[in-house]
């Protein structure tokens, strides 16, 4: 039997830190939150297991909020949790609204009725995109450069397999920007993923290849493991790092391709 979806909840998809001041950078954070709409309750999990990674992207919120103000930008952080929808998702995609993850299963996502999937993605994912949209509509209206930097984090250890990056640079069809970063940040002495762990694809991801590559913008999409950035000294210490970083690496890159 399906639930019965409040149609009249009201949701905060997003929230907005920092300012366009005419930065370049454009954050954005899809992983970021971890809110749930009141009738899933739970989902069926525990707080315990909902605040592991399998819940939302640990410490990026901290980082990105601290870059957002560090560089007078815009930061749009997307505020629930990848359990409810997963909003680097394309509408429809087999894992936007998972059953199982990591072996977990998700109680309140086995079988949603497609009234409720159509819920999650028109009070959720739409509009966090939309807002991304507009930001970008804007900026390319007024003619200005626009770098759009997206935010993630991985867990240090994923099937048995403890992974030793430290940090990943993901590209898809456009590597230029990612290219420059990830030599930057191997010179500071971390053990950087070119594509790992994940890699970038117009079917894992949405964000980028919609934003982004549909745009001809150049892009970073960046990884922190988590154990590095869920302190708060270590989400202070990556933002100050990659608000040092990515100017240089801004200056490099229009210099090369103008």
């Amino acid at each position: 039997m399906h639930r019965q979806v409040e149609q009249t909840e009201q949701v905060e998809s997003f929230r907005l830190y920092g300012e366009d001041t005419g930065s370049p950078f454009l954050f954005v954070s899809d992983h970021a939150g971890r809110k749930i709409p009141s009738f899933l309750a739970d989902l069926g999990v525990s707080e315990a297991v909902r605040a592991t990674h399998i819940g939302w992207d640990i410490g990026i919120d901290g980082v990105g909020q601290v870059l957002a103000k560090k560089l007078s930008a815009l930061l749009i952080e997307q505020q629930y949790s990848r359990l409810v929808i997963d909003c680097n998702r394309a509408p429809g995609h087999p894992t936007s609204i998972v059953s199982v993850s990591d072996g977990v299963v998700i109680p309140a996502n086995q079988n949603i009725s497609p009234e409720e999937r159509t819920w999650r993605e028109q009070a959720i994912l739409f509009p966090y995109h939309d807002r991304i949209t507009q930001e970008l509509d804007k900026r390319q209206h007024q003619g200005r450069d626009t770098l759009l930097v997206a935010l993630h984090s991985f867990t240090p250890i994923m099937d048995g397999f403890a992974r030793p990056w430290h940090v990943g640079v993901l590209h898809n069809r456009d590597a230029r920007f990612g290219a420059i970063m990830f030599r930057l940040l191997q010179a500071e002495g971390f053990t950087v993923g070119d594509n790992e762990p994940y890699r970038l694809t117009d079917f894992s991801d949405y964000t980028v290849p919609f934003h982004a590559e549909k745009r001809s913008l150049p892009y970073l999409e960046i990884e922190i493991r988590q154990d590095l950035i869920s302190s708060v000294q270590g989400q202070e210490e990556w933002a100050e790092r990659l608000s040092r970083l990515l100017p240089h690496a801004w200056q490099e890159f229009q210099t090369i391709y103008g």
